[in-house]
């Protein structure tokens, strides 16, 4: 498996299995719900090649991935074995999470899994809906119908997969929620509501339904349940609780039959009878809401969408607008919310051009091209993470620009009628029942905005001048030096050395948590290689990190697996963030002990911060005491010093 190595390090480093309550992705990021996040490394896993950076909010410790996250996804699962993981409830002792932290967990839990194939089927139906107001084919024809089958279905029998996402989130039974989705969107029950009524309800209140059937002679309310949203959600939410006390009350002979049987059999009619009309018409309600409050100032609900999007994205808070959006889509057929924030990726593609263009430095220009093609297909992380928010002011100009575009598309009434696609591929979303209409305009107008204006922004102001632009272009690629001559790092133990691809673990041998060395140590006190700071000490004591006065960030880890000690036979003579001296005694550890317990102490020494242009040069030399010459980083054309083997970043 292509990236079983690194799932093999994020799960250790987010605390190992063990420390896994979930985890599910989105378009970017590994989402975590972990049991204790105090247990994760986040140093180590930002210091990660393929770890863009590390995300908390909404409960949840998300690793941001890129691209390429549904493959690292299933490698994960496969690792750790997850895939048939379902989440334990939360104990009563256990830390309590926020109303608002809750709420995002569920939304993201219930609509993540599912965003992929939603904007893969809303794009077929916008490029159906495109080609078809272009005059290519017409309404009627064999090719106009099937793909609107394969673009409108998934939206059509949303409950239904809603159904499995959220009784899986609810910890239920999958099909259970299936069946329950399916009864809502089944063909006959549609057909009911024909002819004169028995009765109606509510008459004269806006909540005056006509009742056609009855149920046991409990009138029900026939409702729309296609594309719907809150009804499947609230009758599986219903039914996970009904279904966990079946559980605990039906002999376990009959309980894989009787527990969906009654489950089944009590939640369907009173969907229909209760939960349903009351889920659509807070559905209605919310619809009418968001509609009330973008028609008071569609401008200015157009400017704080458009531009605070990307802040949302990073702190998980867009889940609150997603569901909204989409149930908007179902009730209305369109929805604003969806439209307004869509320009944003083309914002960032227009800045990252500008500082490609602007910059001097060819570390960013490397970076910039494939950041940029993403933005431009709406995938944004890598360009934030990776250029824009460590410059900072690009990320700034970023957000100015989206609010532009946010504008531009309220003003002009731009609407998106289905889901589709992200960046340029959402752009048939945009085509509603008249054609190419000024809403449809008004929205490639305003991404075409994005990415002219937010390149002009960016090469005009985007960076300082070049000599801090050197600054922040080395916080950019986890490097902070300004020195260019070689920089020296002493040994911090006294015993035998070893290369790092020796070294019996994977994270350290592959160079995944980045250059250096190993040794077998002969005394058990670790000092500081150089004068900095503790960037890191591990709760166990037994693998710090230091960033010494030059910006380079030092990983040590004393043994290998030896967080299973839970810090028995390690103590620090340091705490985080403590200042130290090249040679301070930082640790003290038995390796006698260490070693009875059945660990190697083979300790690895990487610099998880090289920058690309720097070599590493490390000591050829068999044997070294504490505060001999164990590395060099060479700068550029640097000459090097020393018997020194070198090693390319």
């Amino acid at each position: 498996m292509k990236y079983e190595e690194l799932a093999k390090d994020i799960i250790e480093h987010v605390g190992g299995k063990e420390n896994v309550k979930s985890v599910v992705h989105c378009v970017t990021r590994l989402r975590f719900k972990l049991k204790d996040e105090e247990k994760a490394h986040t140093e180590i896993l930002e210091g990660m090649d393929d770890v863009v950076t590390v995300m908390r909010s909404g409960g949840q410790y998300q690793v941001v991935i890129g691209n390429h996250v549904p493959d690292v996804y299933k490698a994960v699962q496969h690792v750790g074995g997850f895939e048939s993981q379902e989440e334990p409830e939360e104990d009563d002792e256990g830390e309590k999470q926020s109303i608002f932290n809750k709420f995002v967990d569920i939304i993201s839990g219930i609509f993540a899994p599912t965003l992929g194939v939603l904007a893969a089927t809303g794009m077929i139906k916008g490029f159906n809906a495109l080609f078809l107001s272009l005059g290519l084919y017409p309404d009627t024809s064999g090719i106009y119908n099937i793909l609107q089958a394969v673009g409108d279905a998934l939206f059509y029998f949303f409950p239904v997969f809603l159904g499995l996402t959220a009784m899986k989130k609810f910890n239920g039974n999958q099909f259970v929620g299936m069946a329950i989705g399916a009864a809502l969107v089944y063909p006959a029950m549609s057909n009911l509501d024909a002819g004169d009524p028995l009765y109606t309800l509510f008459t004269g209140t806006m909540f005056e339904s006509p009742v056609h059937i009855t149920f046991l002679g409990i009138p029900v309310i026939l409702m729309t349940y296609s594309s719907s949203v809150i009804p499947i959600i609230l009758a599986t939410f219903v039914a996970s609780k009904l279904e966990k006390w079946l559980t605990k009350v039906i002999p376990d002979v009959v309980k894989t039959f009787l527990v969906p049987f009654f489950t089944l059999l009590i939640i369907v009619p009173l969907t229909f009878i209760v939960i349903g009309p009351i889920a659509t018409w807070l559905g209605l309600f919310l619809g009418n809401a968001s509609n009330w409050i973008f028609g008071v100032s569609p401008l200015i609900a157009g400017i704080i969408l458009g531009g605070l999007w990307q802040v949302f994205v990073m702190f998980g808070l867009h889940w609150g607008f997603v569901p909204i959006g989409i149930n908007n889509l179902a009730v209305a057929g369109s929805d604003y919310i969806l439209a307004y924030i869509s320009a944003t990726s083309l914002a960032t593609t227009g800045v990252v051009l500008g500082i490609m263009v602007k910059t001097k430095q060819q570390n960013i220009k490397t970076l910039s091209i494939p950041a940029a093609i993403s933005s431009l297909f709406g995938v944004s992380e890598p360009a934030i993470y990776g250029i824009t928010l460590p410059l900072k002011r690009p990320f700034i100009l970023t957000l100015i620009t989206s609010a532009v575009g946010g504008g531009i598309m309220a003003l002009m009434n731009t609407k998106v009628y289905m889901m589709g696609g992200l960046g340029i591929f959402g752009i048939p979303s945009k085509i509603g029942p008249d054609g190419l209409d000024i809403g449809f305009w008004g929205g490639i107008v305003a991404m075409v905005t994005n990415l002219i204006l937010g390149f002009i922004l960016a090469y005009l102001f985007g960076l300082k001048k070049e000599s801090e632009e050197v600054s922040n272009t080395n916080e950019l690629t986890k490097d902070n030096h300004t020195n260019k001559d070689n920089h020296e790092i002493a040994s911090p133990l006294s015993g035998k050395v070893i290369s790092l691809s020796d070294v019996e673990d994977a994270a350290f041998s592959s160079g995944a948590l980045g250059k250096g060395i190993a040794i077998d140590p002969t005394e058990g006190k670790l000092v500081a290689p150089v004068t900095g700071k503790v960037s890191a000490l591990f709760p166990t004591n037994h693998a710090i990190g230091i960033t010494d006065e030059q910006g380079t960030e030092i990983l040590i880890h004393i043994g290998l697996d030896t967080v299973q000690l839970e810090g028995k036979f390690f103590e620090a003579h340091v705490a985080q963030g403590d200042k130290v001296e090249k040679g301070q005694v930082l640790i003290d550890f038995d390796i006698d002990e260490i070693k009875k317990a059945g660990f190697s102490v083979t300790t690895p020494i990487v610099l998880t911060n090289l920058a690309p242009q720097s070599k590493l040069k490390t000591a050829e030399i068999k044997q070294l005491n504490q505060g001999e010459q164990l590395m060099t980083i060479v700068y550029q054309s640097a000459s090097s010093a020393g018997k020194l083997v070198t090693q390319t970043n």
